[in-house]
Order: structure tokens, then C-alpha cells, then sequence
């Protein structure tokens, strides 16, 4: 495995994958450790990630620029990625214990209630786009929860796969808790199927997710999939617009477009179509892209070149079907992985940009007549993952993303982030299960019954 710099094409190092043997050591080391972990006070386990959270924020510029080298992030946004990493271990460490106390419930019985308990090793598969963030939004519960965790990260992040491993020890958790597994995709399964493995979870694509939820429900173990998404916007007739153009734009651009949340289609009042296009493709014409080092740039380049050039084919493959390019659509000169901000419109059942997920910096518009039609176009998609509508009628937009929108979470005049407070995944083709809050940190507890009579 090896790891090479979007921006410059150099290799920046080069990873051994680990042997069977070494792999099996490792997952063995790792349930023993769980034994004595899982014996710990929620206190004890809190002292742990509050350092975690204060070495998280000595270290962010540091840490910070091995996301930069390894997958192209601008180096604001990966410092501000650091720095959500910090705050998910201050939620956990405070709230886990409330989170998880014994829960009474009422029944004829003389006690009964609900006791959390952790099951074991948790197996994490996790992506590049956000490689610090999506660890530690499975980490700080997992531990806090007395799970133990083992990580199997993307290839061309292993840099930062290594460094987390070595944060958390740095913070004083005990050896084993969590370590990295430097493995390729071929050995996912086996880790799965290993019985000291007690459940997986894997943020990716839907084909990985398929692949893992099925060797999971061979071996009847849990899993939680937080897959691809096409975020649909509605805006409606009454938003406002300069904020719902600026908004959207940075929804769309953040990470150069690499997230699963991204908002991607903006689906258009009749009414307002014409004004909003024009505001949008605004806005996306003055991003700038370069050296994600520099702090004047706006977007970096795509994690590697082979993802820049499928994006590149979605777009000509939309055009080429009919679709309009307002803005973008093409390769830029030079070695780096580069995409600029794109801008489509009449697109189309049929086309790549209507059904695919677009990860990259790429809008796509669509106009409605009635907001049935809205809900229908934002609907028509495999995906359910997050969603967002600008409106001033607060009422309205709320029945709409009660009853309407078919998505894990709705975000009314804002775009879709993921908070620690509140639970986050989705439904269809955007996975299962959910992280985050309160249900995030019960996902991988076994809820035991105890009753007496």
C-alpha cells in the first residue's frame, strides 16, 4: 500500500500490508485487552478521552497537514476537522455515563429493567474523505462504551490510520484498546468472519456496504453502514436567496465535494429558477483551486486521479446525453488531481448525473412547478442520506421533511452536518443504523432485559 500526494504526484511513503499471522495476533491482542477494558469506570474511561480531546488540539496543525499531504484537504478545513475530532471526545467523555445508565421500566415484576453492556471488538472500515473525523466518529463512542476498536482505513490514508493509533495511546488508553490493521480490501471479509470480531461498521460506498453487510449476516453480526448520498435542496419560492445560493455552494465545495452529505442536487422554484442559477453559478465561478497549503485556495484537488477522471466521465457522459454545462466540466492542465466547480442542468432520467452519486464539485440543477414535483424529483434517487429546504415558512418545510423528503436528516435553511448531539445515517442505498448521540453509542451495546421478580 502506498500513500502519494494528489497535489505534487509524490509517493509519500510506502505501507507493508500485514500477514495473516500478524493480523490474527493483533485481533487476539485486541479481545484480551477488551476484558479488562470493559472492567473500567465511565470516570476512568473520561480521563482517557479528555486527554485524547486536549492532544487533538495541541497537535491540529500538525496532524492537520498529514490530511493535507495524503488526500488534497485544504488546510483550513482539515484543521477545523481536527478540531470536531476534539469535540466528539469532550461529548462522549461527558455524556456516555448518562447515556448509558440502567434504564427502569415499569412491569408486574418487583424490578425489571434495561442494563447497556459492551460486546466486544468492533471492527471499523472507514474512507478517506474525511479520515481523521470518520474514525473518531466511531472511536469516542466505541471506547467510551467499553468497546475495544480495530480499523482497517483506506489505503491512501494509512499515514493517518497510524498517527490516530498513536494518539490514542499517546493519551494514556490502555495498550490494545484500538489499533490500526494495515490491510487491503481482499482482507475484510476474514476480519469479519474472525469470532473475536463481534460487529462491524463501515462508512463507504453502497457496493462496499453490500459486501460487508452480507459477510456480517452470514456470521450473524451486527453491522452499521453510513454509505453514498445525492443530498437533494429544494428551494423554494420564498428563500432567501443569497443565503440559500451561499449556503449551497459551500455545501457543495467543502472537502472539493467529497462528502456524503455534500448537498449535490438543487432542486428550483419555477419562480426562482433564473435568479438562483445565476447566483449559484456566481458563486461556483469564484472558487479557486490550488495548493490545499494555501490559505487563499478554496478547494484542493480530488483525493486521486483515477476518482478525478470517473467524476470527469459522469459529467461528459450527462453532457453527451443532453445535459447542459453551465460551469466547468472539464480536465485542467497539469499533473495534480484537480476538478473544477461544475455547474448542470437539464439532466435527466437516463444520465449519470441523475442517478449517481456526484463526489466531486459538481451541482446539478433541476426546476419544479409544485411541491409535489420537488418532493418527487428529490425522492427519484437510491440514496436517502441527508437533505435540505430554504424556505421562510418554517411550518410548511417541516411538514416536508416529516412527511416528504425520504432521508436520514433534513436541515431547514442550513446545509446538512453531522453533530454529536443528534443521530446521524440514512435509510436506502445510504445504509443503516445510526451514529452519533444517544443511539449512536447504543449501536454496539448488547440492551440487556433484567428482571426480578
Amino acid at each position: 500500500m502506498q500513500s502519494i500526494n494528489p497535489f505534487s504526484g509524490e509517493i509519500i511513503n510506502h505501507y507493508p500490508k500485514y500477514s495473516s499471522s500478524e493480523l490474527e495476533q493483533i485481533i487476539r491482542k485486541v479481545d484480551y485487552a477488551f476484558h479488562l477494558w470493559k472492567q473500567t469506570r465511565f470516570d476512568e474511561r473520561s480521563i482517557y478521552m479528555k486527554n485524547l480531546q486536549a492532544i487533538l488540539l495541541i497537535k491540529k496543525e500538525e496532524l492537520a497537514d498529514i490530511m493535507v499531504a495524503e488526500m488534497g484537504k485544504v488546510k483550513r478545513e482539515a484543521v477545523a476537522e481536527i478540531e470536531k475530532c476534539a469535540h466528539i471526545c469532550s461529548f462522549y467523555a461527558n455524556n456516555a455515563e448518562e447515556f448509558l445508565k440502567n434504564k427502569p421500566i415499569s412491569t408486574e415484576a418487583y424490578e425489571s429493567y434495561i442494563s447497556y453492556q459492551p460486546i466486544g471488538t468492533v471492527f471499523a472500515v472507514m474512507p478517506w474523505n474525511f479520515p481523521f473525523w470518520q474514525v473518531f466518529r466511531f472511536l469516542a463512542p466505541a471506547l467510551m462504551a467499553g468497546n475495544t476498536g480495530v480499523l482497517k482505513h483506506a489505503s491512501n490514508v494509512s499515514g493517518c490510520a497510524l498517527r490516530i493509533e498513536k494518539l490514542v495511546y499517546e493519551a494514556g488508553f490502555p495498550e490494545n484498546v484500538f489499533r490500526t490493521l494495515l490491510i487491503g480490501s481482499e482482507a475484510v471479509k476474514a476480519v469479519i468472519e474472525n469470532p473475536l470480531i463481534k460487529a462491524v461498521t463501515l462508512t463507504g460506498s453502497a457496493p462496499a456496504g453490500k459486501s460487508v453487510a452480507a459477510t456480517a449476516g452470514s456470521v450473524l453480526k451486527k453491522s452499521v453502514l453510513e454509505l453514498g448520498g445525492s443530498d437533494p435542496y429544494l428551494i423554494l419560492e420564498d428563500a432567501d436567496l443569497e443565503a440559500a445560493a451561499r449556503l449551497c455552494v459551500s455545501s457543495r465545495l467543502l472537502d472539493a465535494g467529497q462528502s456524503c452529505i455534500g448537498a449535490k442536487r438543487f432542486i428550483i422554484a419555477d419562480q426562482i429558477y433564473d435568479q438562483f442559477r445565476l447566483k449559484f453559478v456566481s458563486l461556483m465561478s469564484q472558487a479557486t483551486f490550488g495548493n490545499p497549503l494555501d490559505p487563499q485556495i478554496t478547494i484542493g484537488p480530488l483525493a486521486r486521479l483515477d476518482l478525478r477522471n470517473q467524476l470527469h466521465l459522469q459529467v461528459t457522459k450527462s453532457r453527451d446525453l443532453g445535459a447542459t454545462v453551465l460551469l466547468g466540466g472539464y480536465i485542467p492542465d497539469g499533473e495534480s488531481a484537480f476538478y473544477p466547480p461544475t455547474v448542470l442542468e437539464h439532466v435527466t432520467p437516463g444520465m449519470p448525473a441523475y442517478h449517481e452519486e456526484m463526489f466531486g464539485p459538481v451541482g446539478v440543477l433541476f426546476r419544479f412547478k409544485t411541491e409535489e414535483e420537488a418532493i418527487q424529483i428529490a425522492n427519484d434517487t437510491v440514496f436517502g442520506l441527508g437533505a435540505g429546504i430554504f424556505t421562510a415558512d418554517i411550518e410548511k418545510a417541516k411538514v416536508l421533511a416529516e412527511k416528504g423528503l425520504e432521508a436520514g436528516c433534513v436541515f431547514i435553511n442550513d446545509f446538512v452536518k453531522s453533530d454529536p448531539r443528534l443521530p446521524f445515517g440514512g435509510i436506502k442505498e445510504s445504509g443503516y443504523g445510526r451514529e452519533l448521540s444517544e443511539f449512536g453509542i447504543r449501536e454496539f451495546m448488547n440492551i440487556k432485559t433484567i428482571l426480578v421478580k
